[in-house]
């Protein structure tokens, strides 16, 4: 069955009628570090989810994803449960939206939400920490933040850091703003991230933080190990950049898949 709910030129095409009722909803869409992204992706791979549904605009990029000889769309909706049984939806977009977009995405996700009876709603975001020795880079420390005071609560309950000072742009930040004004339960979790290239370790450092919230651990291991690939990589580069940098304006930039 496909059921199309519409607003603001963004809609969402549901596949099936999937039993989410008092689920938690993952918001997975690209930002600093790509940190939201890695997340999403590592959850649908390791719990298995299958697609639910897809999100779609005239806006979006034209294009279509393809994996293992199936075309998917950009943004897509995947479901299934965590090892406690908990239900879990996860939204996971393979590009940016544009400013112009994020209202629009935002609002079809709560109308979502709230059309399936789930109650929770967490969006991991990178957030970029300037000041850090070379000591404290190697780690990725996370905080959250809560829409409702019941959210609040909760993440004073389990002894999650809280995010006290400062702003929170894009789907996050829209996500938060209209929990609160619909009494709404949305927690962002902010991971300390580095700016220049997919960091897996702030990644592993949210879904540390996810797991806490569900209540069930979330083997992260793969992404402590693929953050450590990453970084002895990036020195590789480097150190082979070193001789040639002072002759060059644009030093060579190194490809994190490679």
């Amino acid at each position: 069955m496909v059921c199309k709910m519409d607003g603001d030129d963004v809609q969402i095409i549901n596949f099936e009628d999937a039993d989410l009722k008092n689920a938690t909803v993952l918001a997975g869409f690209p930002s600093i570090g790509l940190v939201s992204t890695i997340v999403a992706n590592y959850l649908i791979d390791a719990l298995n989810l299958r697609q639910i549904g897809a999100m779609d605009s005239s806006q979006f990029p034209t294009l279509s994803v393809v994996h293992t000889g199936e075309p998917l769309s950009p943004v897509r909706i995947y479901a299934g449960a965590l090892g406690n049984g908990e239900k879990l939806a996860v939204f996971v977009s393979e590009f940016k939206p544009k400013p112009t977009l994020i209202n629009a995405i935002s609002t079809a996700i709560m109308k979502w939400v709230h059309e399936k009876g789930c109650t929770l709603l967490i969006s991991p975001e990178g957030m970029v920490v300037e000041g850090k020795s070379a000591e404290e880079e190697n780690t990725a420390d996370a905080y959250a933040i809560g829409s409702t005071e019941k959210a609040r609560m909760t993440l004073r309950a389990k002894q999650i850091p809280e995010f006290k000072n400062g702003i929170i742009a894009g789907v996050s930040g829209v996500l938060l703003n209209q929990g609160k004004h619909e009494g709404f339960d949305v927690i962002a979790i902010l991971a300390e991230a580095h700016p220049n290239y997919p960091d897996a370790r702030a990644a592993a450092s949210a879904l540390n933080v996810i797991g806490t919230l569900v209540g069930t651990d979330i083997n992260v291991v793969p992404l402590y190990d693929e953050a450590e690939r990453i970084e002895k990589q990036l020195q590789k580069f480097h150190k082979q950049a070193k001789p040639i940098v002072s002759g060059s304006s644009q030093p060579p930039q190194p490809s994190m898949y490679g």
